[in-house]
């Protein structure tokens, strides 16, 4: 095991010199960066956390550290709320009462229960429901994916909470996801527009905030698209430009109007890479009027020209911003228009990243130094990691936020409600695994609607759930395991998206009380399902990740040996060169086409033409008003848009019961001062959120730093509703809507109408 011991180490609470251990480790949380984390072990604890400090702080290769999630792991790690022991249900679905029970009697429940609806209903009825908590290379999820592959299958999902709607949308122009350059490439920049994107609490790869730092200083001006004065802004932004949330297709669409009327966009580029911009350039048999130029131009089927005037009523942005903005954005290449995925997380998500390619493509900004293809914007430069064989025989997926229609209607589904790999599923959803995930209840929508759902044992008739907390979901188990912490296991975790390297997890302490790690008892339950050889193979979880290591070395031939990768606990990739995307389609399109059906970046998509739905899935980017969104009717009863912000002092969900963070930033809502006013509200006072959906309790941030219209409630929260169903912790998702979008059937959690009301005023109404 990698030690390095250093003698002597002063501990503060002890007249005595004692020694202490360095364990160099990572986290596997579902984090947008991942960094070197060094526990200091004294006497079988971790007595503080220290990160990357030895390694040489380049430009080229900046130092791993880690923020104030990886520097509180002791106080979640020793968290007296932890789970200890398994335990099973004694009281209703969702009360949180179980009693404690033996690891025997809960594996053999577990595998009776697997049996039985396996016989009964077949492999489409069981589900590994999506989960987060533990990404790394040999989590509870992979082996249990790998165990129930083996017994028969299980019904798989596809998309993400995070990014569902860009990951299927930006296919469809530029036939791949990887529309990415490396981030050191943005000190090449001009120009860097960022909408919705705020790397300095979210991360989005370690590192970010100081690669857009180093563009600033290389001149680059930064302006921040974004409701919400974020972070980010405040600290790297020339200009902040609020908008309404969901409305960034017509902000997008504008800004063209602008371009196309004032003739600054790159025509030859238009010409030569793209299909669909103009009459000129359609597939073959599409009627006249359906290009992107005539849409933007009102020329085409809506008669509606996308001027700056036009989208300034949806945006609430001033047409004079709008027409500055575009004049930049055309006139200032190379430049980088980069989407972040909180504005995709609407109605009509789709469309948002289609119309943010779009312009990138407009202006030439595709395939080269300094500029950006929009888009979704995963890396275009990836790393082969090896990863634990899973072969599931069941080809059934749905999409992660389809899974509570597929408890109530399982087989009525196919795939026009996009089930993919049969044509209508064969049996509705009865066995859940939740594991080290929340997505169950509380990072799911509409928690008041799922727990009635999962409440109803007729429907889903088994959960089990594996974590370290009593979570929202948790509560929902019929069987509840106790996870090992990161701090107590071995791994290998790679970053969220950006970063050429791989990390390795060194067990820093042992695991307390019963807490078991995922190979350990998932192995024992493939005992009892009789499959203990195959799913083993008669390897222990050293030997795995040796396995991991050994497939890596095969596609990489510099990479370490596993001894010298688990003691140095990181493998850099080493380039010369940042990688652009799409650098090769752009300088030799003959030979290197786009991955797209016409092998051209597609303004205009027959695929999408194909599905004829073109009032939710146009065939070419659009703006469509969302339903709760600015332009709806119902703002007249519920005059505020709502949406759900990431925050620096957690995960997700993570780290929401850790005392630490809640000091370092406390659970409130963004009100906008003229809306607080205009309520009576102030600074730090308790109100209640609502909308026919339910009701939150949660203390008021009277702050310029959002726009008006609109309030803001850090995600993350666990949904703790009281005996009248009111959540007093702050769960957004008390308030959001269950109704999947309509290509990428995914989450709108930015999609919701609300009102606020001071609590003497709601007892009033009472």
């Amino acid at each position: 095991m990698c030690k390095n011991v250093i003698k002597g180490a002063r501990d503060m609470t002890d007249t005595t010199f004692q020694e202490e251990t360095i364990i160099r480790t990572s986290g596997s949380h579902n984090c947008g960066g991942r960094c070197i984390v060094k526990a200091h072990v004294k006497d079988g604890r971790i007595v503080r956390i220290t990160s990357d400090d030895e390694r040489p702080d380049t430009d080229k290769r900046p130092q791993l550290r880690g923020c104030l999630r990886c520097r509180a792991y002791r106080s979640y790690l020793y968290h007296e709320d932890r789970l200890k022991y398994p335990m099973k249900r004694i009281g209703k679905r969702g009360e949180g009462l179980f009693e404690r029970i033996s690891w025997e009697e809960a594996l053999d429940t577990i595998a009776d229960h697997t049996k039985r609806i396996m016989a009964e209903y077949g492999p489409e009825a069981i589900y590994l429901s999506y989960a987060t908590g533990n990404a790394g290379k040999t989590s509870e999820q992979v082996w249990m994916r790998r165990l129930l592959a083996l017994y028969g299958g299980y019904l798989d999902y596809y998309g993400t909470y995070s990014s569902a709607c860009t990951n299927a949308a930006t296919p469809y122009t530029y036939g791949t996801v990887n529309s990415g350059s490396s981030r050191e490439d943005w000190v090449n920049s001009k120009l860097i527009i960022l909408m919705g994107f705020n790397p300095a609490a979210t991360i989005h790869g370690t590192n970010t905030a100081y690669y857009l730092k180093k563009a600033k200083e290389a001149g680059a001006k930064i302006i921040c698209i974004d409701p919400l004065y974020s972070d980010t802004a405040v600290a790297l932004a020339d200009q902040w430009i609020p908008i309404r949330p969901t409305t960034d297709s017509a902000l997008l669409d504008a800004m063209a109007y602008v371009i196309i009327t004032e003739n600054l966009q790159d025509q030859v580029f238009l010409d030569t890479y793209c299909l669909g911009f103009d009459e000129d350039h359609m597939p073959e048999g599409i009627p006249a009027g359906n290009s992107y130029k005539s849409y933007i131009l009102g020329t085409g089927t809506d008669q509606v020209p996308k001027t700056p005037a036009w989208a300034e009523r949806s945006t609430g942005i001033p047409r004079e911003i709008i027409i500055q903005l575009a004049r930049e954005y055309a006139l200032n290449k190379p430049g980088a228009l980069i989407q972040g995925f909180g504005p995709q997380r609407h109605a009509y998500g789709e469309q948002p990243p289609r119309s943010g390619a779009a312009l990138a493509a407009m202006t030439g900004n595709i395939g080269i130094k300094g500029g950006w293809a929009s888009g979704c914007g995963s890396p275009c430069r990836k790393q082969y990691v090896g990863s634990i064989p899973i072969n599931n025989p069941c080809k059934a997926a749905i999409s992660m936020y389809m899974w509570p229609l597929a408890i109530q209607k399982g087989t009525e589904l196919g795939k026009r409600e996009g089930v993919r790999g049969v044509d209508k599923l064969s049996a509705n959803i009865k066995l859940i695994f939740n594991l080290a995930g929340n997505c169950l209840i509380n990072q799911h929508s509409d928690t008041n609607g799922t727990a009635e759902l999962l409440g109803d044992e007729n429907l889903a008739q088994f959960i089990v759930v594996s974590d370290h907390f009593l979570t929202s979901s948790a509560k929902f188990a019929d069987i509840l395991l106790p996870g090992d912490n990161f701090m107590e296991r071995e791994d290998i975790v790679l970053p969220w998206s950006a970063g050429d390297y791989v990390l390795f997890m060194n067990k820093a302490v042992d695991t307390v009380y019963e807490c078991r790690n995922g190979y350990d008892w998932i192995r024992d339950l493939a005992e009892r399902l009789e499959l203990t050889a195959e799913f083993t193979q008669g390897k222990t979880l050293e030997d795995w990740l040796r396995f991991i290591v050994d497939e890596t070395r095969k596609e990489n031939p510099g990479f370490p040996s596993y001894e010298e990768f688990k003691e140095k606990g990181v493998y850099d990739w080493e380039y010369e060169e940042p990688a652009i995307a799409f650098k090769e389609q752009i300088e030799d399109p003959r030979h290197h086409p786009f991955p797209t059906p016409s092998g051209k970046i597609e303004f205009f998509s027959s695929r999408l033409w194909e599905l004829d739905k073109p009032a939710e899935v146009p065939a070419i980017p659009k703006y469509i008003p969302a339903w709760e969104g600015p332009e709806d009717p119902l703002r007249g009863t519920y005059p505020l848009q709502c949406i759900g912000h990431h925050t620096k002092r957690r995960v997700h969900s993570m780290f929401d019961n850790n005392d630490w963070m809640e000091e370092a930033e406390a659970q409130v809502f963004w009100i906008s001062i003229y809306d607080a006013k205009k309520r009576g509200i102030k600074n730090g006072e308790r109100v209640c959120i609502y909308n026919t959906r339910g009701k939150v309790i949660l203390t008021a941030k009277v702050t310029p730093r959002i726009m008006p219209g609109v309030i803001s409630i850090p995600q993350g929260g666990w949904w703790s509703p009281d005996k009248e169903g009111t959540d007093q912790r702050g769960c957004i998702n008390t308030l959001t809507k269950y109704q999947p979008t309509p290509l990428a059937f995914a989450n709108p959690q930015h999609t919701n109408l609300v009102e606020v009301a001071k609590l003497d005023q709601m007892e009033a109404e009472k």
